[in-house]
């Protein structure tokens, strides 16, 4: 057993506090990992505020993760200790028949305990101060070692700065892969952004990486178009600004809408809007937001009858096991940004300031 510091979120809406946690040795098809670095995602927030439906406490949040493998359990034999990895919130067994189908990336094998907080086997590896400590989407970052499944887990490059490619483990990845993978964005497009955090950036990076010609970034807070610009973006707007919906100001500025709109919020209203702005015969809106449980997408049926496709995506569609460790490669060479989305960079002990910058949209 190691004793570690972790940052346990004891009950919903209260700040994480740091605590003394023992982390239990990985069982059979298990993986012990040093967690090196860790990002903060508004997932996990969304978790700590007690809107989340599968949301169990006290739990160690965090799925934005890079280390090095410390141990493994009987029947590992992908990673071995000293490899350096990033742990996956959707695991790739290579067996079930999600994984089977190219179509998808949603593997299904440890879905039902992953949900429930637990290891496979039912159980936590982590107690502290006598009591169980849940799992987060089976990874559990915000701890200096973590277990997960040996198929929640990709082995990268070990020359990756691990302070840097952890984003590769959510966020980037899926609004790179919202772009290339599922909206499949082809050369010459319009495309429309709403939301210019880490997956909008990410999105509008890889509209332009696909060959888009025009990318409008739409966001309420006016302190993100400079980089959204850095990113791709042509120009930026504020649904604040215009006394018409906004999705009729697409409409106008593009002859007819987008080719392209993704929604990176989580909010409903706007995942309409997404759709509305598209282009008639041939948009496409994917939907990355993760909205707040028991929400309900509308809009009228003919906005779809005149040819408009909604969409949505988790992890980019990506197939995690075998395409991070590409996407760390892609980093590597410069094919793809990393760096360029890290803001601030704080100690573990300062985790709850992280939260409040990423509240405050810093």
């Amino acid at each position: 057993v190691i004793k570690c510091k972790a940052a346990v979120a004891w009950e919903a809406g209260k700040p994480l506090c740091l605590e003394e946690v023992e982390v239990a040795p990985p069982k059979a098809h298990e993986v012990r990992i040093k967690i090196v670095a860790t990002a903060v995602c508004h997932t996990d927030a969304y978790t700590l505020s007690g809107a989340d439906p599968e949301g169990c406490f006290p739990v160690i949040l965090g799925h934005e993760g890079a280390g090095i493998v410390e141990s493994v359990g009987e029947g590992v034999t992908k990673v071995k200790p000293g490899d350096t990895v990033i742990p996956l919130y959707i695991p790739q067994c290579g067996e079930c028949k999600f994984c089977k189908n190219p179509k998808t990336n949603l593997c299904q094998k440890i879905r039902v305990t992953q949900g429930k907080g637990v290891m496979p086997d039912g159980t936590s590896r982590f107690t502290c101060k006598g009591k169980q400590i849940y799992h987060f989407m089976g990874t559990s970052t915000f701890s200096e070692y973590t277990v997960v499944a040996d198929i929640s887990v990709a082995k990268i490059d070990a020359a990756a700065p691990l302070d840097k490619v952890c984003l590769l483990g959510c966020g980037i990845s899926t609004g790179y892969g919202a772009a290339v993978n599922t909206a499949k964005v082809e050369p010459g497009s319009t495309c429309a952004v709403f939301g210019l955090g880490g997956v909008g950036l990410a999105v509008i990076m890889g509209c332009k990486i696909a060959g888009a010609s025009r990318i409008i970034g739409i966001d309420l807070n006016k302190d993100k178009y400079a980089k959204a610009k850095e990113f791709g973006a042509a120009e930026c707007i504020s649904p604040q600004d215009f006394k018409k919906p906004i999705q009729e100001v697409l409409v106008e500025m593009t002859d007819g809408g987008v080719d392209y709109s993704f929604e990176c919020i989580g909010n409903v209203g706007v995942m309409r809007a997404a759709l509305e702005a598209c282009h008639k015969g041939w948009g496409v809106s994917v939907i990355v937001g993760v909205a707040a449980a028991g929400q309900e997408i509308s809009t009228r049926p003919f906005q779809l009858v005149t040819g408009r496709t909604w969409k949505g995506t988790a992890f980019g569609g990506w197939k995690s096991v075998d395409s991070v460790p590409k996407l760390v490669t892609e980093y590597m060479s410069r094919k793809i940004k990393v760096d360029e989305f890290v803001t601030h960079t704080l100690p573990f002990d300062k985790i709850n300031e992280a939260f409040e910058l990423m509240h405050t949209g810093k």
